[in-house]
C-alpha cells in the first residue's frame, strides 16, 4: 500500500526521458565574492539515478545545496542561471518549501540528531506532512532498514552504517520525488558501502524515487547510476552514460584507480603526469 502511494511519483517508461530536475548554466557565489560554480548545467531524468563525480573542492556539494536551497545557510547564492524542478523554477525558494515540493537532501556526514532516538529522527523527516500515514511510512522504513527498529536508544550511539541508514530513512519519511545524496559511502567499511548502495538501488527500483548522487567512490556510483557528470573547478567537464564513463580512459585513470582490473606498473613511470583531456 505504502509502496503504491510512493509510486505515484514514479514516471512511466515514456516519461523517464523528461528531466525532473534541470540545472541551467548556474553560477554560485559565496559571501558576494567567492565564485564556486561557473556555468554549471545538468539534467536528472525522472525515475533515474544520476551520479555527480569529482575530486574534493570540485563543487559537488555546493551543487546539491543550490538545488535544495541550503546555500543561504552558508551565505551563498545562485547569482546566474536557473534551477527547475518539475518544470517550475525553484532557485531562490526557501529550503522548507523545496522539501514540500518533493526534494530532500541527505547531507554529507549523515547529520542525524544524535540526542534523539531513531524513531524521533524518522518523525522529524515527516515534519512537512499533514496526512495521517506517518506511522505506516515508519513501518515501510523499518522494512528497508530492519536494524533501525531494533535500535531504541539515542541515534548518536548508532554505528556509521546505521546512521547512514537512518539518514536515508529520514529522507523517505518526506515522501520525496527526488533525493539528493551527498557522499553516502563516507566513513563506511567496504562491506557497508556495498550494503548502502544496494539499498539505494532498491529504493530507486521499488519506489521509483529519482536520485542525484554525489560520490567520490566513482566505481560504486556508476554501478548504480544510468548517467553521470564529472565536475572539476566548479563546472561539468565530462558527461555520459554510466557505461560510457566507465569505459572512458580519463575516468579510468583519474577516478577508477587505473585501467580496469589490471594491476598498474609504476616501474617505468615518467616524471610528468598524464594530462586530462578536458583541461
Amino acid at each position: 500500500m505504502i509502496r503504491e502511494q510512493m509510486r505515484t511519483h514514479h514516471a512511466s517508461a515514456t516519461e523517464r526521458a523528461v528531466p525532473l530536475l534541470s540545472v541551467n548554466n548556474i553560477e554560485v557565489v559565496y559571501s558576494d565574492v567567492i565564485l564556486v560554480l561557473r556555468g554549471l548545467s545538468l539534467d536528472v531524468p525522472q525515475g533515474e539515478i544520476v551520479a555527480l563525480l569529482g575530486a574534493n573542492g570540485a563543487g559537488k556539494s555546493t551543487t546539491l545545496k543550490a538545488i535544495s536551497g541550503l546555500l543561504r545557510t552558508e551565505d551563498g547564492a545562485v547569482t546566474r542561471g536557473e534551477i527547475r524542478f518539475g518544470g517550475e523554477r525553484i532557485d531562490g525558494t526557501l529550503p522548507h518549501l523545496i522539501v514540500r515540493r518533493g526534494i530532500f537532501q541527505v547531507m554529507e556526514g549523515r547529520r542525524i540528531v544524535s540526542d534523539m532516538t531513531c524513531l524521533e529522527n524518522l518523525r522529524l523527516g515527516a515534519f512537512t506532512r499533514s496526512d495521517g500515514e506517518v506511522k505506516r511510512d515508519i513501518e515501510m522504513v523499518y522494512d528497508y532498514f530492519p536494524r533501525l527498529k531494533e535500535r531504541t536508544g539515542l541515534a548518536g550511539y548508532l554505528s556509521g552504517g546505521e546512521q547512514q541508514m537512518l539518514a536515508i530513512g529520514r529522507a523517505l519519511m518526506a515522501r520525496p520525488k527526488l533525493i539528493l545524496m551527498d557522499e553516502p559511502s563516507m566513513g563506511l567499511s567496504p562491506l557497508l558501502v556495498k550494503e548502502v548502495f544496494s539499498i539505494i538501488r532498491r529504493l530507486n527500483r521499488d519506489l521509483g524515487i529519482t536520485i542525484l548522487l554525489v560520490e567520490q567512490n566513482a566505481r560504486m556510483a556508476l554501478s548504480v547510476a544510468s548517467y553521470g557528470y564529472v565536475m572539476e573547478q566548479g563546472k561539468v567537464v565530462l558527461d555520459g552514460t554510466a557505461a560510457a564513463l566507465m569505459d572512458n580512459e580519463d575516468v579510468k585513470e583519474f577516478y577508477l584507480g587505473g585501467h580496469g582490473a589490471e594491476r598498474k606498473s609504476f616501474r617505468n613511470l615518467k616524471s610528468y603526469k598524464r594530462r586530462k583531456r578536458w583541461l
